[in-house]
């Protein structure tokens, strides 16, 4: 059976499913279907897209693996834009992971392709700027300031250039590539267009690597998914947001939970609907997968808010128009 097509959903409108609805998620998680090993399963998955996805695709894969060992993997970082341009939209991949949902042009050239993206949500994240540990004139920051930092029509030498009271410095800027789907979603939210943003930072596909870059540097900023800000979390600081004269909120699964944070995000990965159709162990990982994304070690293990029942049994009713 041909599915019914994508599905799209808001920030807002995720945040209400997965945070909302799904409010004990962090507190313990079922899932409604229990996924379990079946020894006639063999074959390759390939898994293309996010890097802030692939920590969550890489567990999956490695539970997976634990009860179809047949079954083989290979995922690679390119960034939600470079993965869905490079290798799933040629048909490369059976997964893309993205951080940022499809494009409708992404969308019609899948279907030009042959296929269908079949749309699953995963988690939720809440992406996080980060400076460096001796940076000590700043704790929380506006939206209005992070836009003015990184926006190219402001483009901003020194720390003090955005506010008096900070150093007369020069900014050290680090951040995702321009393939990243991080990169898309940031610009965005911050300078109000995606791809919009100053030329002059250190962009990179290994978000450790901005971590790193920030902790080498005292005038450093950077933004990175919460995962591999927890990962780091001795090596940088991390900033509070302010969104229209709030107070500060900090970056935490709650925050993304709730809505509260403002930079919460839905995170995804897309499957392609012919592979799933003729491929019974891609099936069989893609159901494994949106059940298992309600389980604790999401967040526990990964740092990423779990789906909400909710949102399970939507994932599962979507790979069912496909399958079924």
């Amino acid at each position: 059976m041909t599915g019914t097509g994508t599905r799209r959903m808001s920030r807002r409108q995720f945040v209400t499913t997965t945070g909302l609805a799904g409010a004990v998620a962090l507190a313990g998680c079922t899932s409604s279907e229990e996924p379990g090993s079946d020894d006639g399963l063999s074959g390759d998955i390939r898994i293309s897209g996010s890097s802030t996805v692939y920590p969550v695709a890489q567990e999956m894969s490695r539970r997976f693996a634990q009860q179809n060992e047949n079954v083989n993997f290979d995922i690679t970082r390119d960034g939600s834009s470079g993965g869905f341009e490079n290798v799933f939209i040629p048909g490369d991949s059976d997964i893309n992971n993205a951080s940022r949902s499809i494009t409708e042009s992404e969308i019609q050239a899948c279907k030009d392709n042959g296929f269908d993206p079949a749309e699953f949500f995963v988690a939720q994240d809440a992406l996080t700027i980060v400076v460096n540990n001796e940076n000590d004139w700043i704790d929380s920051i506006s939206l209005e300031e992070l836009g003015e930092v990184w926006s190219p029509d402001t483009k901003p030498e020194l720390w003090s250039d955005v506010n008096d009271d900070w150093p007369d410095e020069p900014f050290d800027l680090y951040g995702p590539a321009t393939t990243s789907g991080t990169f898309d979603y940031f610009t965005e939210a911050v300078t109000g267009e995606a791809g919009k943003i100053r030329s002059d930072f250190e962009g990179t596909e290994e978000d450790d690597l901005i971590a790193q870059g920030v902790e080498g540097s005292e005038y450093a900023m950077g933004y990175l998914p919460f995962a591999y800000y927890t990962n780091n979390p001795d090596d940088v600081k991390a900033l509070s947001l302010i969104e229209d004269g709030s107070d500060p909120v900090e970056p935490s699964l709650e925050g993304a939970q709730s809505g509260n944070y403002p930079l919460a995000r839905p995170l995804y990965f897309y499957a392609n609907s012919e592979k799933l159709q003729e491929k019974a162990h891609l099936e069989a990982f893609v159901r494994f997968y949106v059940n298992s994304a309600a389980e604790d070690f999401v967040a526990d293990e990964i740092g990423y808010v779990p789906s909400s029942q909710e949102m399970v049994d939507e994932n599962l009713a979507t790979l069912n128009e496909y399958v079924d």
